[in-house]
């Protein structure tokens, strides 16, 4: 006899797991598939591990600078497989936290493969789960409402194959137990960044290669542009404008030799890895979806407001639809595809109110819309900046490169986007979210008392600039 729950959540990741829990805390008898370990890409291969290398890379670029602070350390080095060791416990101590949450919520998880299946004998309308276990046996499940949250792996370029070696995705990078000397990173976007910044505070020889015109290409460009210079200035080698020739690829005896068309011509970079960083390609592939009346467009999900597939019971949320693939709003498109399967009405999701982060250093972080994209929704804009280099604890902290943005409506005066790079921006873009949730002009931010010294004051004083009132520009 096959199990029943009200709800059977299809992958543990960050998005399946928040919503299961939000589910049992709405009394629902709620079920996992996952056949790897609960946490998904952003726990064991995704957001966790790679900033837990960022933060090692940071404290090594910092105390081979300590004499700036006062402070003497001779010889400083890294061991590389302490480094590993601690993001190793770090995901650990989390996977283990999520494995309490599923107790708590009574939350019964299911290792293996899960299939959907159409309509049968166990179930009169699609979605049934079967669930393919490593050993060979098989089990079926049946639920009230099925949530599809199967996430998406690193995409890679045609012809261009990833073999694990020479040519590797983040995925593999994660797993080295070296760094390699020299690095080619083909894309320019926030993964690719993320790494050309960790790799050369570690000492490695990094090359962007990005077919965009700049890096970060989603970023406003006033960020992008300051981005490239600090990168560059810390001798990151940056090629824009460059379509990659998956076929010059040449590998072997630790070298890799690919080319690229530029506006200067051909070019040929020479590393010993290729760190393939082309965005993310959603998985759809095995799961049953020919089964259902399901729809895949452009290799993604294809979901209303309220995360439903074209089966009324059949939901799916997070990178497997596509859109803005971030833990973050995976976790909250779960909560309201729970939250809209239980009745209780949720508003739908405003993704120009999700914040984005890139861990660099500086870091970057942005909510709303960049400067361009507003002006080309018809928005009459003015601008609020300020910079980081007269700020007091930007000075004390070491690091004051960058500025805060707000983008404007100048006849509403409604905030439209918020654009910062700089020291822990990734923190302060909460305040940022926040005020496009509570619609809340510049006046009101710039009224809002910041304390001093903090870098925060960046918000307040960018805030007071958009009409020509901020103290120390």
């Amino acid at each position: 006899m096959s199990q029943e729950f009200d709800l059977v959540v299809l992958g543990g990741g960050t998005g399946g797991y928040v919503a299961a829990i939000r589910a049992s805390q709405l009394g629902m008898n709620v079920a996992i598939v996952e056949k790897e370990k609960l946490g998904g890409t952003c726990l064991h291969r995704g957001c966790i591990p790679s900033k837990a290398l960022l933060r090692s890379a940071e404290v090594f670029s910092t105390l081979k600078e300590a004499d700036k602070y006062g402070v003497l350390a001779d010889n400083v080095g890294y061991d590389f497989s302490k480094i590993q060791e601690r993001k190793q416990g770090i995901i650990d101590q989390l996977h283990k936290g999520i494995q309490y949450l599923m107790k708590k919520g009574k939350i019964t998880v299911f290792e293996g493969f899960g299939r959907v299946m159409g309509p049968s004998i166990f179930s009169p309308q699609a979605g049934a789960v079967r669930i393919e276990k490593e050993n060979g046996d098989q089990e079926m499940i049946v639920p009230r409402f099925l949530l599809l949250a199967t996430g998406s792996r690193p995409r890679s370029l045609p012809g261009l194959t990833i073999d694990g070696s020479y040519v590797v995705t983040s995925d593999e990078a994660l797993q080295w137990e070296k760094l390699p000397a020299s690095v080619v990173i083909v894309g320019g976007g926030v993964i690719g960044i993320e790494w050309a910044s960790m790799l050369t505070d570690f000492g490695v020889d990094v090359t962007v290669v990005e077919y965009a015109d700049r890096i970060l290409p989603l970023e406003d460009e006033e960020v992008s542009k300051e981005l490239a210079r600090l990168l560059k200035k810390r001798k990151v080698t940056i090629v824009t404008g460059a379509k990659v020739l998956p076929e010059s690829l040449e590998k072997g005896e630790g070298r890799v030799v690919i080319q690229a068309e530029t506006q200067t011509g051909v070019q040929t970079f020479e590393a010993e890895k290729v760190l393939v960083s082309v965005g993310r390609q959603a998985n759809v592939e095995n799961l049953g979806l020919e089964a259902t009346e399901i729809k895949v467009e452009r290799g993604a999900v294809v979901v209303n407001e309220f995360f439903q597939t074209a089966e009324s019971h059949i939901y799916a949320i997070g990178d497997v639809i596509g859109g803005l693939q971030l833990a973050h709003v995976a976790s909250h498109e779960g909560i309201l595809a729970v939250e809209h399967m239980a009745g209780l009405n949720p508003h739908p999701m405003d993704y120009t109110k999700v914040p984005k982060c890139t861990y660099s250093r500086p870091e970057v972080a942005n909510v709303g819309w960049t400067e361009k994209e507003a002006r080309e929704q018809g928005f009459d804009v003015k601008i609020g900046k300020f910079s980081f280099k007269p700020l007091g604890k930007a000075l004390i902290h070491g690091e004051n490169d960058g500025f805060v943005k707000l983008v404007v409506d100048a006849k509403t005066n409604d905030l439209l986007g918020v654009h910062m790079i700089g020291p822990h921006v990734t923190d302060m873009i909460s305040e940022a979210g926040l005020a496009r949730v509570l619609d809340a002009t510049p006046w009101e931010i710039g009224q809002t008392i910041h304390p001093h010294p903090s870098l925060s004051e960046a918000m307040m004083e960018a805030a007071q600039a958009v009409d020509g009132k901020a103290i120390h520009n």
